[in-house]
C-alpha cells in the first residue's frame, strides 16, 4: 500500500490530466485538480466530484497558487495547434510563468515536481528517431513557437531550479498520445480522423500523407509518468515517453476508416507551416531507467477511442434533438 500523498495536478480537467486524477485516486492518494478550463472541461472529472479525496479548483497557473502538497504534476498548457495558436501569448505565459509558479510552490513545500514536456522541443528533427540528447531544430519565430519554445524554456527552468535550489524534478517528453476524453475539435490527427469518419465526412490529410507520427495510448503514457515519478531523485529526465512504432498519416486514416466502417474519402490539403515530417521517440532510456514501454497496439487503442467518440457524438445528437 502506498503512503497517502496530496497530489496537485495542473491541467487536471484536460485529456491527460483527468486520466491521471483517476490513476492517483486509484493508488489511494488525495488529488487537487487545478484547471482554468481553457481546453479542459468539467465533464472529464464529473465522475470524481463525489469522491472525498478529490478536490477541483478553478485556477490559472500563470498566477501563484498557495496550497500544501506532496507532489506536483504540471500538465497545464494547451497541447494542440488549434488551441495553443488561439492565444499564443497566453500559451507561452502558461508554459513559462506557470512553470515558475509551480517550481516556486515545489520549493516552498519541498514537493517532488513533474513537468509534462513535449516531443515538440525537437522541432522538425534532423535526427531520427529522436534521443534525449538531441538539442532540436526549432523555429523560434514561427506560429508553433509559442508552444515549442515555451516548453523548452520550462525545461530550462526545471533544471536551473534543481541546480540552484536542489528541487526533486522529473521531466518527461511526451510524444503523440490519444484515447478517450480527447477534445473532438482540437485538430489533432487521431481525433480529427475519427470524428470525420464517424460523421461520414471526407478525411483531411495535410500534405502527401507520408509524414509520420508515433501514437501512444493514454494509459501507457500515464504508466510512464508514474514510473518516472517513482524513481530516485537522481533520475530527472528528460525522458521520452511515447510509442516507438511509426505510422504514416495515410496508414492511420486507412485504419480509422476500416475500424469505423465509414465510407469517408481521403482528401489532401496543403501542409501547415513548421509541421514536422517525422516524429518517433527513441525510448531506450525509458526502458533502462523506468522499465517502461507501451503495451497497447494502435488497433486496440483506436477501437477504444472510436467507441468513446461514437458515444459522445450520439449524446450530442440526442441533446440537439431535445433542444427545440
Amino acid at each position: 500500500m502506498h503512503l497517502e500523498k496530496r497530489i496537485l495536478i495542473t491541467g487536471g480537467a484536460g485529456f491527460l490530466g483527468s486520466h491521471l486524477c483517476d490513476m492517483m485516486l486509484a493508488r489511494g492518494h488525495r488529488v487537487l485538480c487545478v484547471d482554468n478550463f481553457f481546453t479542459g472541461t468539467q465533464r472529464n472529472v464529473d465522475h470524481l466530484r463525489d469522491n472525498s479525496r478529490f478536490e477541483l479548483m478553478r485556477h490559472d497557473v500563470s498566477f501563484p497558487l498557495f496550497v500544501e502538497v506532496d507532489e506536483i504534476y504540471n500538465l497545464a498548457c494547451p497541447a494542440s495547434p488549434i488551441h495553443y495558436q488561439r492565444d499564443p501569448v497566453q500559451t507561452t505565459k502558461v508554459s513559462v510563468v506557470g512553470a515558475i509558479n509551480m517550481l516556486g510552490l515545489a520549493k516552498r513545500t519541498k514537493a517532488k515536481i513533474f513537468q509534462a514536456s513535449t516531443s515538440e522541443v525537437y522541432g522538425d528533427p534532423s535526427v531520427h528517431p529522436q534521443t534525449e540528447d538531441y538539442w532540436g531544430n526549432v523555429n523560434p519565430i514561427g506560429i508553433r513557437s509559442c508552444y515549442d519554445e515555451g516548453k523548452r524554456c520550462a525545461e530550462t527552468l526545471f533544471f536551473d531550479y534543481r541546480r540552484q535550489h536542489g528541487l526533486a524534478i522529473k521531466v518527461a517528453r511526451i510524444f503523440n498520445t490519444y484515447g478517450p476524453r480527447m477534445h473532438p475539435n482540437d485538430g489533432r490527427v487521431v481525433s480529427s480522423f475519427i470524428v470525420q469518419a464517424l460523421r461520414g465526412q471526407d478525411i483531411t490529410i495535410f500534405g502527401s500523407g507520408e509524414q509520420t507520427r508515433s501514437f501512444c495510448y493514454v494509459s501507457d503514457l500515464l504508466a510512464g509518468f508514474v514510473s518516472l515519478m517513482d524513481t530516485p531523485n537522481d533520475v530527472t529526465g528528460p525522458i521520452n515517453i511515447g510509442n516507438p512504432v511509426e505510422f504514416t498519416m495515410l496508414e492511420l486514416a486507412t485504419l480509422v476508416i476500416e475500424l469505423t466502417g465509414s465510407r469517408s474519402r481521403i482528401v489532401h490539403m496543403p501542409l501547415p507551416a513548421d509541421d514536422p515530417r517525422q516524429r518517433r521517440p527513441d525510448i531506450t532510456l525509458a526502458r533502462q531507467q523506468l522499465d517502461w514501454e507501451p503495451k497497447i497496439q494502435l488497433r486496440e487503442g483506436l477501437e477504444k477511442t472510436i467507441a468513446y467518440f461514437d458515444a459522445q457524438l450520439a449524446g450530442y445528437a440526442q441533446h440537439q434533438r431535445a433542444d427545440p
